[in-house]
């Protein structure tokens, strides 16, 4: 099995989000992820491409309690500020009852 290659932020960020759904981690598959650097005059982080995939006839339930106002949650992610986030799109629903997502999310660093 590969893995994908995740900055510290955005696995942090997937494992909040994750943490959201209150079920177990191996019921929500990470498809694609990719994060760039990202920079202001003042701040420096990374913005994030998160997709998901959740098995399952639940999926739309697991679905929508992980993403409940996902745009307006708390994080608490040592060392990382979420500036921002959202679900890109609508979430895409599978004949074998599985559901996708993509998150978007902007990072930035404490320090």
């Amino acid at each position: 099995m590969n893995r994908i290659p995740m900055s510290l932020a955005a696995s942090a960020l997937l494992r909040a989000v994750i943490a959201r759904a209150g079920v177990t981690r191996d019921r929500i598959l990470l498809s694609d992820a990719h994060s760039i650097d990202w920079r202001s005059l003042t701040f420096t982080g990374e913005r994030h491409l998160i997709e998901l995939r959740v098995p399952g006839p639940d999926s739309r339930w697991i679905v929508n309690r992980m993403c409940a106002g996902l745009e307006e949650a708390e994080f608490s992610i040592p060392g990382v500020i979420v500036a921002d986030i959202a679900i890109a799109g609508t979430p895409s629903h599978a004949l074998d009852g599985s559901t996708s997502l993509t998150i978007e999310a902007l990072t930035v660093s404490e320090d």
